[in-house]
This record gives C-alpha cells, sequence and structure tokens, in this order.
C-alpha cells in the first residue's frame, strides 16, 4: 500500500516560486514511475510532469523551461520546483504514480498564483 501526501503549497506573487514536495510511504515507491497532476474546479485533471525510475522526466509543454521534478528515492520523496508562476498555474497539484492508481490519490495541496 502506498500513501501520498502533498506539501509545499501557498499563495505567491506571479513571477514568484514555489516547491512542492510528495512524501511516500511504502516500499514499492522505488519501482514507480511518479507523476504530478493539477486540477481546477470544474475541470479534469492535467498532467503537469512525469519522472521515472531512474530519473528520466517529461514536462507538458506548458511547463517546460519553468518546472522541474525530482525524486529523492532514499526519502522516498518526490519535488515539483516551479518557477515563473502564473495566474493560470492556480489548481490543487497532486502527485501519484504514472499511470495514476486511484487508491493513491491524496488531498493534494493548493497553489494560488496571485497578486
Amino acid at each position: 500500500q502506498v500513501q501520498l501526501v502533498e506539501s509545499g503549497g501557498g499563495l505567491v506573487q506571479p513571477g514568484g516560486s514555489l516547491r512542492l514536495s510528495c512524501a511516500a510511504s511504502g516500499s514499492i515507491f522505488k519501482s514507480l514511475r511518479m507523476a504530478w497532476y493539477r486540477q481546477v474546479p470544474g475541470k479534469e485533471r492535467d498532467l503537469v510532469a512525469t519522472i521515472t525510475q531512474g530519473g528520466s522526466t517529461y514536462y507538458a509543454d506548458a511547463m517546460k523551461g519553468r518546472f522541474t521534478i525530482s525524486r529523492d528515492n532514499a526519502k522516498n520523496t518526490v519535488y515539483l520546483q516551479m518557477n515563473s508562476l502564473q495566474p493560470e498555474d492556480t489548481a490543487v497539484y497532486c502527485c501519484n504514480a504514472r499511470p495514476a492508481v486511484q487508491r493513491y490519490w491524496g488531498q493534494g495541496t493548493q497553489v494560488t498564483v496571485s497578486t
């Protein structure tokens, strides 16, 4: 069983930065390809970025050059460094495996980009 707990969200001004963390319990974390997703109320959840077990990464087009996904397998943690944030990045950010596993969804962390 895997439990995921996201943290690091908050209110930031346009152009600012945040670093999100996703702490995972469970010994299978190291064997999972992981991803960050985000969701705005009333819209479908979107893929933000993925990272393989070995550290290869993929980014959705809107995040390329601004966001960086990383993982520390010793700490069972996945990170998302977000720079140059814009109001359209406002969403609840969640981590999960890729493909996502329904029972792994956590509460997510709210990111609000506003003046």
